[in-house]
């Protein structure tokens, strides 16, 4: 596809229906942790906005254990994990009631949704979080979306909400990605540092990830930093979503189009959001192992991955679950969704689909990952 320019992708920005904003903890509160609620309010009112022009607004919100750990009696945001759980569990309630007073203003409602990683791994469980927010945006409802911190283990998390925000923008195919932070936009080095300079627009974030220096969190609040967010970007834009990245403050100039923060153009056209959720947000459970040839093919973007290329299956998995398909050498080409369970395919390996057919019936004359179902990676 052709890039865009960077009046052209604020335009889209500007014009878009569907649009997912995620904001995170250090924009909402205070030096001293707590909810403040004038920014809070300030956030609202520019969403509300977009909402009341007649877009769809779904916003991503982290902030629970940010306004949970001083009540509870903590100093800064604990460390360990149980903690943090707690802190969720009281925090997120204090924010829930904060955007239902807010929204209440302009007549809105809300609706909360607290996920997991696992909540869209599995098909089914995908569908179920795309049909729930499509409904609520369809009754006019502002879906409010945060990670489950108080049943989420390190080992099953989404890692921040600006991961969990580019996947939610796929859900709801989503026109436009906003990502709110604590600073006004990218910068060629840390801000802090005299000879960085603002990055209006990126028009292709894969190669910009390769040349900016950025740093960790910059709040004791907050979990991402500004690779995160430019990771979020990066699969908005393989997702055909422009994105843009700027302070709080700046939200309604943001949506509108206006000249602020930094704008990422999409690098992609728009897929399928089912490839688009195999691609990034389905966890693999294990990995079939091809061979050269099978490899090649892989790569070439058009072919299925047939039983006779493969050498190896590791792991345990079931029948539509995705696993990683790697070459030789252990790089990952592409992931997909396996055809079989896992302990079907050892007896497939190496054979040809004639092979399959006579061996093992009719019912094995089949790919172990259709193309259909196969996303490079």
């Amino acid at each position: 596809m052709t890039t865009p320019s960077q009046a052209e992708v604020r335009r889209a920005i500007a014009e878009a229906q569907t649009i997912v904003v995620k904001v995170g903890s250090s924009s909402l509160t205070e030096s001293s942790g707590h909810l403040d609620p004038a920014r809070l309010n300030a956030l609202v009112a520019a969403l509300a906005h977009v909402r009341l022009m007649g877009g769809r607004v779904v916003l991503v919100s982290s902030g629970a254990i940010a306004a949970g750990f001083g009540p509870l009696g903590f100093t800064a945001r604990p460390a360990d994990v149980a903690d943090q759980q707690a802190c969720a569990a009281v925090g997120q309630g204090l924010l829930m009631a904060q955007y239902e007073t807010a929204f209440a203003r302009y007549g809105l409602k809300v609706g909360q949704i607290l996920l997991t990683a696992a909540d869209t791994m599995q098909p089914q469980q995908y569908r179920n979080v795309r049909r729930t927010l499509d409904r609520l945006l369809d009754l006019g409802a502002v879906p409010i979306i945060n990670e489950n911190d108080s049943l989420a283990s390190n080992e099953i998390r989404f890692g921040d909400n600006d991961r969990l925000s580019a996947l939610i923008a796929n859900i709801v195919v989503a026109d436009a990605l906003v990502l709110l932070t604590d600073v006004d936009a990218l910068y060629t080095a840390p801000p802090s540092q005299p000879d960085s300079k603002r990055i209006a627009y990126v028009p292709n974030v894969e190669d910009a990830l390769n040349k900016v220096e950025v740093g960790g969190s910059g709040s004791n609040v907050g979990t991402g930093g500004m690779v995160t967010k430019m990771e979020a970007a990066r699969v908005a834009a393989v997702s055909g979503i422009p994105s843009v990245l700027t302070c709080a403050r700046n939200a309604g100039p943001a949506m509108m189009g206006d000249p602020v923060g930094t704008v990422f153009a999409p690098i992609n056209g728009r897929g399928s959001s089912r490839r688009l959720w195999i691609g990034f947000a389905a966890h693999p459970f294990g990995t079939l192992v091809a061979d050269a040839g099978a490899a090649k093919a892989v790569r070439g973007g058009q072919a299925s991955l047939l039983a006779a290329g493969v050498v190896e299956v590791r792991g345990e998995f079931s029948a539509g679950d995705a696993v990683w398909i790697d070459d030789e050498a252990g790089n990952h080409l592409a992931k997909g969704l396996a055809g079989f369970d896992s302990e079907e395919i050892p007896q497939m390996l190496g054979r040809n689909t004639t092979q399959l057919k006579r061996f093992l019936g009719e019912e094995y004359a089949h790919p172990l990952v259709h193309r259909d179902n196969l996303v490079l990676v």
